[in-house]
């Protein structure tokens, strides 16, 4: 008797014991809840309603929604409770197709669903964009009058808001008979979020609501926010009466995406607390800016304020490096994400890859690439492109395939950087299979942009009758870009005729660009049509536009220094313009004769020369010479294509001074070495 008594006690304290487990979630782990499970089966309580749903609760927070399925399939009689605690823990984790199966399976067993079922199938429905079957939710909850109930009716808004219908999610809000401040918040997000913002709507129920909490108020601002007017969005926030992080956050990050860097900076400075996203929202500012040497300090300063930088940080300081090729701050990035033990994940080694792709440093972006474990379409198409913009045609197409190989299925951006690497080397033939494969093979409408790019490889290649009737064909309205590629392709070939017919496709698009008229300008030049050359210059004169002036950075020991022409505003001037006149008489020496046809026609042949050696390009290689040391490369990024005397005194100069030079043009890279450049004098 003494034994079974013993056996009893324990079994009332292994009871108690399981309970205590199962109201306490902190003290479950997996490999308990497997112990636990065994409790319940000794106990018994593996048909309480109760303790099975509390365990299926665990099994929720743990995501072992699978090993919960097991212990709901073993009860005889499951309460709706215990329904509602599966559809839970499957939506929780982000599974909507096996909530909605299992609301089916309740339904189908006669289990009425109530007011703590639908919220978690409407949102299922929600998660899939499943448009009908919400309907068909919302209609079964009409029947039921739980339609009424004002969280199912809140899930409803969101629901019909995150398929785009706001009109449905209004009248689904007027219907209720009670609402909250999360009720109203919800329909104002709808108005503020749908695609055509409509802040006028958003405004009107802001105005009506009864209670503003802080997210109302954070909601409004942002909604001003997105649609660039920061006039309202600070009115609003001057307004509220609670500002959390939250709300300075996005004011913050409104002034930074819309350009007004000063603004935002002032408004960072005054605010009381900050976080990683304020740092963030700044740095996003003057990387959008290319304010990079600002990016950098108040990267620097984040880490002496002892701010820790996350993934956004890096990758928006490795974008700014990027778009002005600061391949060693880029580098110092790198070395650091290593050091500090950064989670080299799919958005980050991508970032790397574009850097070192933008940088023209393909070797480091390569690396990268092939040391990734898992890559996103995203990560194929920065190092697709990379080898493009690099003249690596080949190996851009070797990527290709090797991506189709692996079955990564290529998007929009893919197949232009495929038709970029056909275009920069002359692969008509490969070009257009590829183009007339997009569809059929991939499933890719053309757009735009891939049109552009086959009428740039068509030009090019001095195939312009063909290019000219594939604009004829064009399904779509042709755009600057198509227009622009074909005018280009016309200076390159001297067709005068056909150039004007482009010119003024574009002038009828681009009222302000004077850079149309420019290359006009110097076809008529280059045609020795001079009547016509003054005609377009008073033209421009009377529109009072002009060509758009170039500019060049280049980055030494991690600051970029930026040239204009003919500018003397480097604190190294002086020694840069002396570095000049050695260059020009090297270049005579070696026997460069000027290419002049670029230069307009009213200036005397050596004003023309001598205006030809302050572009900005030949100055930023000039302070490259002086301020690095020899033997070194010198990279270079410029705002437009490198003109045709650049690119040949470019390639002398990188055979007189034993220099590689990196030009990183507006449209391609060009590596100049020993006399030679990359792009085989075909760009």
């Amino acid at each position: 008797m003494g034994f079974l008594k013993s056996l009893e006690e324990l079994e009332r304290v292994q009871r108690q014991q399981a309970l205590i487990y199962l109201k306490n979630p902190t003290k479950v782990s997996t490999k308990f809840l497997k112990a636990l499970h065994v409790y319940l089966i000794r106990t018994g309580l593996h048909q309480s309603s109760f303790a099975v749903g509390n365990f299926i609760a665990h099994c929720s927070t743990l995501g072992t929604m699978d090993y919960a399925n097991k212990l709901f399939d073993q009860m005889h009689e499951p309460t709706t409770f215990v329904w509602n605690t599966m559809i839970r823990g499957f939506q929780k984790n982000q599974e909507p197709i096996k909530t909605l199966a299992f609301f089916s399976q309740m339904r189908a067993e006669n289990i009425q669903p109530d007011h703590f079922t639908y919220p978690f199938v409407v949102r299922a429905c929600a998660n899939l964009q499943d448009i009908h079957r919400g309907k068909w939710v919302h209609g079964q909850l009409m029947k039921s009058c739980l339609v009424k109930d004002i969280y199912v009716a809140t899930n409803l808004i969101e629901f019909y808001v995150s398929c785009g219908d706001v009109r449905i999610a209004h009248k689904v809000f007027d219907e209720m008979p009670v609402r909250d401040a999360v009720s109203w918040t919800a329909i104002m997000s709808g108005y503020v979020n749908q695609s055509g913002t409509d802040m006028k709507m958003a405004q009107r129920i802001f105005d009506e609501m009864p209670t503003k909490d802080v997210v109302a108020w954070n909601t409004m601002i942002a909604g001003y926010v997105k649609i660039g007017n920061m006039k309202l969005a600070r009115i609003l926030f001057d307004e509220a009466p609670i500002k959390d992080l939250l709300t300075r956050n996005t004011l913050l990050g409104g002034y930074a995406k819309h350009c007004e860097t000063e603004v935002a900076l002032r408004f960072f400075e005054s605010m009381p607390e900050k976080d990683v996203v304020s740092w963030n929202s700044v740095i996003a500012g003057f990387v959008q800016n290319k304010r990079v040497n600002d990016a950098m300090s108040f990267f620097h300063e984040m880490q002496i304020q002892n701010v820790k930088p996350n993934m956004v940080t890096l990758v928006g300081v490795l974008s700014a490096c990027a778009q002005v090729g600061a391949l060693e701050t880029g580098r110092w990035i790198h070395w650091y994400i290593d050091k500090n033990g950064f989670s080299l994940n799919v958005m980050l080694c991508t970032a790397l890859v574009d850097m070192y792709s933008k940088c023209g440093a393909l070797e480091s972006a390569q690396r990268v690439f092939d040391l990734m474990s898992d890559r996103d379409v995203v990560t194929w198409n920065a190092m697709i492109m990379g080898f493009s913009m690099n003249g690596q045609s080949k190996k851009a197409l070797d990527l290709f395939y090797r991506m189709l190989d692996e079955e990564v299925r290529p998007n929009e951006v893919t197949m232009i950087g495929v038709l970029c690497a056909c275009t920069h080397t002359g692969m008509v033939d490969e070009g257009r299979n590829r183009f007339e494969k997009m569809q059929k093979q991939f499933g890719i409408t053309p757009k735009l942009e891939h049109y552009g790019c086959m009428v740039d490889l068509l030009g090019r290649a001095g195939l312009l009758d063909e290019a000219y009737d594939f604009i004829q064909k064009m399904p779509l309205v042709p755009h600057i870009g198509v227009w622009g590629a074909l005018l280009n392709s016309c200076k390159t070939y001297g067709n005068v005729e056909l150039a004007e017919y482009a010119t003024k496709h574009l002038i009828e698009l681009d009222h302000e660009d004077g850079g149309y008229l420019t290359t006009m300008s110097n076809i008529y030049a280059n045609a020795g049509r001079w009547n016509d050359v003054a005609r377009v210059r008073v033209l421009m004169k009377r529109k009072k536009i002009g060509k758009l002036p170039g500019c060049s950075s280049m980055e030494i020991n991690g600051e970029i220094h930026e040239f204009g022409v003919e500018e003397k505003i480097h604190p190294r001037s002086n020694e840069i313009y002396e570095m000049i006149d050695e260059i020009s008489k090297r270049l005579r020496a070696a026997g460069h004769i000027a290419t002049t046809t670029e230069v307009f026609f009213d200036v005397e042949n050596e004003e023309k020369e001598r205006a030809l050696f302050y572009h900005s390009e030949k100055l930023a290689i000039a302070f490259g010479l002086i301020a690095t040391d020899k033997g070194s490369t010198i990279r270079i990024v410029k705002n437009l294509r490198v003109c045709v005397d650049c690119h040949s005194a470019i390639k002398l100069i990188s055979e007189i001074f034993d220099r590689e030079i990196v030009v990183r043009d507006r449209c391609r890279f060009h590596h100049f070495k020993d006399g030679i450049c990359s792009c085989g004098d075909y760009w």
